[in-house]
């Protein structure tokens, strides 16, 4: 159970932050950089629930997805160093990705294949679902980035859910742009 009674510490005033098992790294650590990332795109996701009220399931998935996104920043905050804990630390699980999956498929099946890229915008929704992806992807270059440092341990099923995670914002915004018909479409070179 996580209690927080005193919100600052002062600890961070040299520039440092706590992980999971007790080690300080500095705040603009990779480890750091990838969970403050995917806690950005937590953030964006609640702003895009503000436009998914009238979608109770859409809103209800976003719900879930916010939720395990603090589930993978504690993974991330939690290196799996070797030494023993004195609790077990959350990890995610590939069945986090799996129901994202399911997920993915449910909304695209009612979607035309695209004929061009989509440009970010239409509803506003759709556009904060964009926004959302977008960080989803810079969080996923970070994890990735951090997972191949031989000196790091990340859960491989972290990197696979940020990864899928991206893929279940970029269709949720499509569903929310008219079921894909209110799709702001790339016409390749139309400005030159």
């Amino acid at each position: 159970m996580v209690v927080l009674n005193k919100i600052y510490t002062k600890t961070g005033d040299d520039g440092s932050t706590g992980l999971g098992n007790g080690e300080r790294r500095a705040k603009f650590d990779l480890r750091v950089a990838s969970y403050g990332t995917v806690d950005e795109t937590n953030a964006v996701i609640g702003l895009a629930r503000l436009h998914a009220k009238d979608d109770e399931q859409l809103d209800q998935a976003l719900a879930r997805i916010q939720n395990d996104l603090f589930d993978l920043g504690a993974d991330l905050a939690t290196p799996d160093d070797g030494k023993p804990l004195e609790y077990e630390p959350l990890r995610i699980t590939d069945a986090q990705t799996e129901r994202l999956e399911r997920e993915i498929d449910g909304l695209n099946e009612s979607l035309e294949p695209l004929r061009s890229f989509v440009l970010p915008g239409g509803s506003q929704l759709a556009a904060h679902l964009h926004l959302a992806r977008t960080i989803a992807r810079r969080a996923e270059r970070l994890i990735v980035e951090l997972a191949k440092n031989k000196e790091e341990a990340v859960n491989h099923a972290a990197v696979c859910y940020i990864n899928r995670l991206s893929d279940f914002l970029f269709v949720a915004a499509r569903n929310a742009n008219n079921g894909g018909k209110s799709d702001v479409l790339w016409v390749p070179g139309e400005n030159r």
